[in-house]
């Protein structure tokens, strides 16, 4: 992946500036207002959802955008500094994923939007072995007639034993017509936190001649993904969930398949040629980015990629403490239940999911926002299948339909989870300390609220 053109040094890589023993700073929010008119600190426990930005990264955005310009078909001096940043940007990606040596880096949109792009570009009779447990962005793109969803696993080496009977049994077409596998797995739950056995279920996988996609939208901002390590073909993350927030994510892999498939996008940039008897279409990863791509975003990417991988070892101390303080927490206070997939000592990210006795997880995310500054996730977080077996598995006498997800990362203090705690234990014990009402297409909301949500447009 070698850059057309080089730019002035005074350009090069504007996010290469850290100090890779402290903790990489975020964007932070003002202080929000809470129903007691105090204004706090907000306490982000919402990262599975979406990550602010870090300090380098809105940097890295600001230098960019003051050389902003076309990308590869601009001769002017402005689109070829651009044109170096956005291929810089691939480079640094490629890096953060152990990229092989043929390996495509190519930017799309999200997670989800990477994983339709992969879905569109499967050969012909490719069955796609996929478990239940996903996030939809991983569970559904695929076509339907050849989709083979596995139970929820109760351990890893069911998860194992899972995957090793599904694939023993799949048609394998004739010698003229063969049919292709793909294995698609999440490196960790978006509900638990969870890590899964991904290279013990990769070896399962390419023991029967099957290709693996993986889904990294959960684990890139907490665990190192090496392509070539963990023998996975393709990778999938979101810049949203490593502070990168910029609208940018990777599909990163083989090429073969993409260069083989239609592109994802009709358009320029994707072409080689166009003549009136037909289109000629690009290889590699243009093929499937066209139209005019998103530089600012993937040199977001890129930024959050650096930062993180020269900061691992402060960040993974940061949230091992924090993943602790939330799980004795937690689990210490009566009335509340958490959830596992594999069992509560398995290895997982910050994210420790909950319900509170009694009361309905979307009024407890609500109470914990009004009255304490605590942003939080209820519902079942897009991954309904998985948290309908999880909380199936609840011996309370009032099952919940939805749960609470707690999520830390590099915007969470200690004091911020401490908070967490001490205002569940209270909700747990008493309940909401205002009276919530709940309004169609709002949730639950405070019948006496002096907050008005009136805020400055950004621009």
């Amino acid at each position: 992946m070698s850059i057309a053109s080089t730019p002035p040094s005074f350009h090069r890589r504007p996010w290469l500036h850290a100090v890779p023993d402290r903790l990489p700073a975020v964007v932070r929010a003002d202080l929000v207002p809470t129903l007691s008119g105090d204004h706090l600190d907000h306490a982000n426990l919402d990262h599975a959802a979406s990550t602010p930005a870090l300090q380098r990264v809105a940097r890295a955005v600001e230098t960019a955008s003051a050389t902003y310009s076309s990308v590869h078909r601009g001769t002017g001096w402005l689109s070829r500094v651009t044109s170096a940043h956005y291929e810089a940007a691939r480079e640094e990606v490629a890096r953060f994923v152990g990229a092989r040596e043929d390996d495509l880096v190519v930017f799309t949109r999200n997670t989800t939007d990477s994983l339709n792009l992969l879905a569109r570009a499967l050969p012909r009779d490719t069955d796609v072995v996929v478990f239940s447990s996903e996030h939809h962005a991983t569970l559904l793109p695929w076509r339907a007639r050849d989709t083979h969803r596995l139970p929820v696993p109760a351990t890893p080496a069911d998860a194992e034993a899972l995957l090793e009977d599904a694939l023993r049994h799949l048609p394998r077409g004739t010698a003229r017509r063969p049919r292709q596998a793909l294995v698609v797995l999440t490196a960790a739950s978006n509900v638990t936190g969870e890590l899964w056995p991904v290279e013990r279920l990769t070896t399962v996988a390419k023991r029967h001649g099957a290709r693996v996609v993986l889904d990294a939208a959960q684990s890139a901002a907490h665990r190192v993904i090496d392509l070539g390590a963990l023998g996975v073909d393709w990778v999938a993350f979101s810049g949203h969930k490593v502070h990168a927030p910029y609208g940018t994510g990777v599909l990163a892999g083989r090429r073969d398949w993409l260069d083989a498939a239609r592109p994802y996008l009709a358009g320029g940039g994707a072409t080689a040629a166009v003549s009136e008897r037909g289109t000629r279409w690009t290889t590699g990863a243009a093929r499937h980015e066209a139209g005019s791509p998103n530089v600012l975003g993937a040199v977001a990417l890129a930024a959050a990629c650096a930062t993180i991988r020269e900061h691992r070892a402060v960040i993974a101390d940061h949230e091992e403490r924090l993943t602790e303080a939330l799980l004795t927490g937690l689990r210490a206070v009566d009335g509340v239940t958490t959830y596992s997939l594999f069992g509560e000592d398995h290895e997982r990210g910050p994210v420790v999911t909950f319900t509170v006795e009694g009361l309905d997880s979307h009024l407890v995310a609500a109470a914990l926002s009004a009255e304490h500054g605590i942003g939080v996730r209820a519902g079942k977080f897009c991954a309904h299948l998985l948290v309908d077996a999880l909380l199936e598995e609840d011996d309370a006498d009032l099952p919940h339909a939805t749960a609470v997800r707690a999520s830390a990362g590099l915007a969470t203090t200690e004091e911020h989870v401490e908070r967490l705690v001490r205002a569940v234990a209270q909700l747990a014990a008493e309940g909401p300390g205002a009276e919530y009402v709940e309004v169609e297409g709002e949730g639950w909301v405070p019948v006496d609220d002096p907050r008005e949500l009136d805020p400055a447009l950004p621009w």
